[in-house]
Formats: structure tokens, sequence, C-alpha cells
């Protein structure tokens, strides 16, 4: 087994994963849809709608209850939190690092965004970069 493979594997035993027909589900009582994935791959296949488009690079920040960079949404330390990507790997990185940070709730969807779209949940229309939420972040 690769040394990534290991890592994910630890990672994702703190987990509680989600399929994308539970992510829909939870989204509708009130979870947050979190998609990190890069623009072009939105262009390209579309988006899950009513997620939050948050680039990798700033997501703990925006997420994170206590930041003065976090988003509006992110509002409580026991928000449920699902976070997907593309296949469903980075995505569980980018989850146990939000555990990390004390969102107890935090997950990620099993197969990404791929998954939710081969089920058939919802997808609209690629976006851009424009809808993802950036800006600075902390004193860097």
């Amino acid at each position: 087994m690769s040394a990534i493979e290991e890592l994910l594997k630890r990672r994702r035993a703190g987990l509680d994963r989600v399929t994308p027909a539970q992510a829909h589900a939870a989204a509708a009582e009130g979870a947050l849809l979190v998609d990190t994935r890069p623009t072009a791959y939105r262009a390209a296949e579309g988006a899950v709608p009513g997620a939050v488009v948050l680039e990798r690079n700033v997501l703990e920040w925006r997420l994170d209850p206590t930041s003065p960079d976090r988003i509006p949404e992110a509002d409580s330390a026991d928000r449920h939190v699902i976070v997907f990507c593309n296949e469903g790997y980075a995505s569980s990185l980018a989850a146990a690092e939000l555990r990390g940070l004390g969102l107890r709730r935090a997950t990620d969807m099993i197969g990404g965004f791929r998954a939710w779209a081969a089920a058939g949940l919802p997808v609209v229309p690629g976006v851009g970069a424009a809808d993802a939420v950036t800006g600075p972040v902390g004193d860097g």
C-alpha cells in the first residue's frame, strides 16, 4: 500500500463518510455542502445546487467558526459540514483537517462530485472562479 493510501485510510477512520444520497438528504436538513473542486472542473462538469464553493487553499480559514475570515455559514463547531471534491479523495483529507479544527460533524462524500452526478442528483451548469469564496486570509 502506498503512503498516500495509508494516510487516507487513517484519516477516513475518523470520519462518518456519506454517500451522495445521504449528502443530498443531509443538505435538505441543513447540512452545509462544500465544493472544493478547481474552477476548471466545475466549469466542465457542473456544480451541486446550493453548495458553497471554497477553494482548498482557504478551506480551513473559511470554515473555522473562530476565524475572522470565516464565511457566515460557519457559525458553529457543531455544524454538519460535508466536503466534496471530484472523486472523494482530497475531500477526505480536507474533512479530517476540519475535524482537527474542532468541527466535530465535518465529513466528506464518498465518490465526490462524479458519484453525485452518476447517482442522478441535481447538477447545474458549471460555474466560474467568480463563484468561489476567496479573499484575504489572516496575516499570512
